[in-house]
């Protein structure tokens, strides 16, 4: 399988969760599975089978972070420069049409977080804007038809 690309801070805050999942959330599922288990029929049991689910959700969402933590490559953003788009650049784009300016930093798919200014480099906009350098233009298909942003600048940081 392909490396995922993810920086520091995303790699340390799956690593929080994977570690919290397995020390706090699923012995706390246990013991309300136990607490239910007590109650009597499980057939009709409401708490043990809420527990359940939850516990199913917990190991699930176990599994997808190690595995999720197995293909990362972990990348620092600071330790890189360049005149071209790549991961972990933040760039400055503006709008051709309406001179308003954006700026996003590209970063992996598992910390991608639009309202946060970051988007994945999988993402369609993320993968038409790697490679380019200041001065390009970059056509972006969006709900609201095509847009023409001008790429300004470039920093890695």
């Amino acid at each position: 399988m392909d490396k995922v690309p993810m920086t520091p801070e995303g790699h340390a805050r799956l690593r929080e969760e994977l570690v919290h999942l397995r020390s706090v959330e699923r012995p706390k599922v246990i013991q309300e599975i136990a607490t239910a288990r007590e109650h009597g029929d499980l057939k009709e049991n409401a708490e043990y089978h809420a527990a359940r689910d939850k516990q199913s959700f917990i190991e699930g969402r176990v599994k997808d972070l190690e595995a999720k933590l197995a293909l990362a490559e972990v990348i620092d953003p600071t330790k890189l420069a360049g005149d071209k788009v790549a991961f972990g650049a933040t760039v400055k784009l503006s709008n051709s049409q309406t001179d308003e300016e954006v700026v996003y930093r590209l970063i992996g798919p598992d910390e991608a977080d639009l309202a946060k200014g970051s988007i994945s480099v999988t993402s369609p906009m993320g993968r038409q804007l790697l490679g380019k350098e200041v001065g390009d233009e970059v056509k972006m298909r969006m709900p609201g038809g095509e847009r023409v942003y001008e790429i300004l600048e470039i920093s890695f940081k």
